[in-house]
């Protein structure tokens, strides 16, 4: 009799335990679970034959106590309520816990039910009682008699694990955000990768014993996350005009890869899980970016040669791409067209320098050249669909022009310099929605209505970095000056053969009379940031009508947007 009080004691702690976590109070909840498995403990040393379900009791208690153990690891802000909470005993308690002691000491479990105040240790003692329940169930059959308590239970080892896992790894992160002087990395930060890799090893283990392939591709992911830490540990301080990226920054990244890549064989098919695969699709797109950039930036000359560099940030450059999904509508998207737009004016700059430094080769010329144009092409596309980026898409326009002008560098005939002067014109007009976005930005930062004088005020605008609109915008004027004054030259009466086509003559007047205007706005030194803007974009918009027009104000009506409209275009670099 006194043994099935004993159990029944147990089973009703149990509940209270269970019910109490419910309820969010986990303080409660732990000191109702300890007089569970003190209950059993003291059956325990009382009972000599034990049965396979008090057995299974003892699994479900400890799986509940390392639920308990993990939400208070969780809700460490609330730790004195918690610990009020356990602390407190009724005498109806008191009075079962003298009974109990009076057999046995009821210790057994004494390392599961501590309220501890470390984050580390109630991970660890929460990822002990999973264990403990996991070892309950492997003895005799109660595994296969309970398959459902079994899957819960690995799946609580796996979550766990990835719990400490992912505590080690950020531990290692903030070490070496703090590592400044050292270019080494410090023991600690290893000893710190190792515990977490092992982590997210066995939690993975975990997982895929059960079939549960979606939380195995996000421990799989997190994996991925963690060799890209360790990448970056790897860097390397000092001198950035001498650093390169290493052997041992490639060896993590690409570690990384294999573990997104398994992460994605592991769902097998979106539909399975759309937003996990999803973000691990970003992740693997993030670290291939991440490499050609490191490449591209800080090219590892000492050991490679330029063409392999090249061709290795073109192979990850395009696999970013592969797994950068610009096209599915969804909360990521801007950031995917944003990363596009980036990867296609890496590489188009990337082309566009190879080309100038190549020499001999006219096949490998051409096929700069053409990359070179379809990169920039996409690049502005992409930055004009993003609405918010005015900057890159007057940057991305700006190197077309200066590409252009390369091209023209090398051209010998007056026809086909006029032409490609054409084609740098046109790309010229095309900019005009940049300057729209930026001013509209300008307008809607200061509340300052668009027929009010400008004051000073709008030259420094929050939302906008002022130094490189100005900056860019310096460079538009220049080369904007340069190629009407080239076209003034190429079209003028001395340097045709013949004068009379009409068309030539109507855009020599108009480029003329632009290129007139242009100078005056350029001279006059106080004219505010949106007073330049308004400038060229009435000046862009009389060079798209092709002909010329009456001088008006400096603040003239905005014309509409020029949209970029498809077709082949010239393009380049501004270094």
């Amino acid at each position: 009799m006194k043994l099935q009080l004993i159990l029944k004691s147990s089973k009703a702690y149990y509940v209270l335990s269970d019910a109490a976590m419910s309820l969010q109070k986990y303080g409660r909840a732990l000191r109702y679970i300890k007089l569970a498995l003190q209950s059993h403990d003291t059956y325990c040393c009382l009972c000599t034959n034990m049965l396979s379900e008090v057995l299974l009791f003892l699994s479900q208690y400890l799986t509940l106590c390392g639920d308990i153990q993990l939400m208070l690891a969780q809700n460490a802000n609330n730790r004195a309520a918690h610990l009020e909470e356990f602390n407190y005993q009724t005498k109806e308690d008191q009075e079962i816990l003298h009974s109990l002691h009076r057999e046995s000491s009821c210790q057994g479990f004494a390392w599961a039910t501590d309220l501890s105040t470390d984050l580390e240790s109630q991970l660890s003692v929460s990822c002990k009682c999973y264990e403990a329940a996991n070892e309950i169930l492997q003895f005799s059959d109660l595994k296969s008699q309970n398959p459902e308590h079994y899957v819960q239970v690995l799946k609580r080892m796996g979550n766990i694990r990835n719990e400490i896992g992912v505590f080690y790894m950020n531990q290692a992160a903030a070490l070496q955000s703090e590592r400044v002087v050292s270019k080494s990395v410090s023991t600690a930060e290893q000893q710190l990768w190792k515990k977490s890799f092992s982590c997210f090893e066995k939690g993975i283990h975990n997982f895929e014993s059960i079939d549960d392939a979606t939380n195995a591709a996000l421990l799989l992911c997190n994996t991925g996350r963690l060799m890209r830490i360790c990448a970056q540990a790897h860097c390397g301080a000092g001198d950035e005009f001498k650093r390169e990226f290493s052997p041992e920054e490639g060896l993590y990244y690409n570690k990384a890869v294999d573990y997104y890549l398994k992460a994605l064989r592991s769902l097998g098919t979106r539909d399975r899980h759309p937003a996990v695969w999803d973000s691990v699709n970003w992740e693997l797109s993030t670290t291939y970016f991440t490499m050609a950039t490191l490449q591209q930036d800080y090219a590892p000359l000492s050991r490679k040669a330029q063409e392999q560099i090249e061709k290795e940030v073109s192979e990850a450059m395009m696999k970013s791409l592969k797994y950068c999904d610009v096209d599915s509508a969804s909360a990521r998207q801007p950031l995917c067209q944003y990363r596009a737009a980036t990867i296609h004016h890496r590489l188009a700059s990337m082309y566009h320098s190879c080309l100038r430094n190549q020499v001999g080769d006219e096949y490998l010329r051409k096929q700069h050249r053409v990359l070179a144009d379809l990169h920039y092409g996409q690049a502005g596309r992409l930055f004009q669909l993003l609405k918010d980026t005015p900057c890159e898409l007057l940057r991305v326009q700006l190197e077309r022009v200066a590409f252009a002008e390369f091209q023209m560098s090398g051209q010998n005939s007056n026809v086909g310099k006029l032409k490609t002067l054409s084609g740098a014109l046109d790309i010229m007009v095309r900019t005009k929605h940049a300057f729209q976005l930026i001013r509209k930005e300008l307008v809607e930062e200061l509340g300052q209505p668009k027929s009010e004088e400008p004051t000073p005020v709008a030259d420094a605008a929050p939302g906008l970095n002022r130094e490189e609109v100005l900056k860019l915008l310096s460079i538009f004027e220049s080369r904007l000056a340069f190629l009407l004054l080239q076209s003034i030259k190429l079209l003028s009466p001395t340097k045709k053969k013949t004068s009379n086509n009409v068309e030539e003559d109507v855009a020599l007047k108009t480029n003329k009379h632009i290129y007139s205007q242009l100078l005056r706005a350029t001279a006059n030194k106080n004219t505010s940031l949106p007073e330049r803007i308004d400038v060229l974009v009435h000046l862009l918009d009389q060079l798209a009508r092709g002909r010329p027009c009456s001088d008006s104000p400096a603040t003239p009506q905005v014309p509409r947007p020029c949209l970029l409209h498809s077709g082949r275009f010239v393009h380049s670099v501004l270094r």
